[in-house]
Order: C-alpha cells, then structure tokens, then sequence
C-alpha cells in the first residue's frame, strides 16, 4: 500500500492547536471568538456553526461547518446543531456550485483520529468540491495536489456568493 505524507499538515495542526498560554478551548472555539473573519477564512456565522475555508484544502474551496459549542461526537450534537449544520451543508453546496462551478461534492465528518479527523477534539462537516478534471496526472505521477486558486481569491469568490443570496 502507498502512503501520502503531508507533514506540512501536521505542523499547521500542531500550531493552531497549541493554545496560547492561558488560553481555554479548541482551535475552532478560538477562531470563533475572535472578530478577524477574512484572516480565518470565516465565511459566514450562524446562530450555532459557522462555515470556515480550509487552510490545508483537499481540493479548491474546501469548507467545514462547525458548531460554536465544541463537541467531539456527532452523537453529541444537539438537535438545533445537527439541523443548522446539515441546512448549511445545502447552502455552502449553493455557493460553491455558485462561485466554482464543481462537478459534484464529497460531504463528511471524521470523527475521531483513527477516521482521519485533523482536529479530533471539535467536530466538523466537510464540504469539499470536485471536478471531473480534479484526479489528473499530479496526484499519481508526482504525489502532489495542485489547488489551482489561491484561498484568499476562493474566499472572495464565495463571499460575493454569499452575499448575492442575502
């Protein structure tokens, strides 16, 4: 079996989970708390999740939607949670079908570490993007992802998106 390494993940983790000194609560509370949206690539906010950009994308326009509250099983999701999460699904699937014209998308949650959660500590949904194109010759010949877009210029691309359904 081939192994894809990306220790350039981990060390974002790593960073971003490291909590400052006195600090309390996860990489995703923290971010949430904080009023520099555009810098955490925060898209939109509900009244119990939000929709951040991921740094390290799968593919171009990656998004997670996150409760507010940090919980580390689905199972845990109150009601409210789980049906503002699962109708933002929908929306951010509106907005990237909007701003990116993707062939399809993979939905997810990994709970826990050993199902691949980056951030196993604060549950989240992924919303990631795809394109008939998006399995090229990189992946197989050079073990490499190409995101074709910058974030920043994905962010804005999505923000208009957002704001033309308001």
């Amino acid at each position: 079996m081939e192994h894809l390494w990306s220790p350039w993940r981990t060390q974002h983790v790593e960073e971003w989970s490291r909590k400052p000194a006195g600090e309390k609560g996860s990489l995703f509370e923290r971010l949430a708390a904080e009023d520099r949206d555009e810098e955490n690539l925060i898209l939109w906010r509900g009244e119990t999740c939000f929709v951040i950009m991921n740094l390290y994308p799968y593919n171009n326009g990656h998004c997670m939607i996150v409760p507010y509250r940090r919980i580390e099983a689905f199972r845990e999701m109150t009601g409210d949670e789980r049906r503002e999460a699962f109708d933002t699904v929908d929306r951010v699937i509106g907005w990237l079908e909007q701003a990116l014209s993707p062939d399809g998308f993979n939905v997810g949650v990994n709970q826990g570490e050993a199902a691949g959660a980056g951030i196993p500590d604060h549950l989240h949904v992924h919303v990631v993007p795809r394109w008939q194109s998006d399995t090229n010759f990189m992946p197989t010949t050079a073990q490499t992802k190409v995101i074709p877009e910058a974030l920043r210029s994905t962010y804005a691309k999505l923000r208009a998106a957002i704001a033309e359904e308001a």
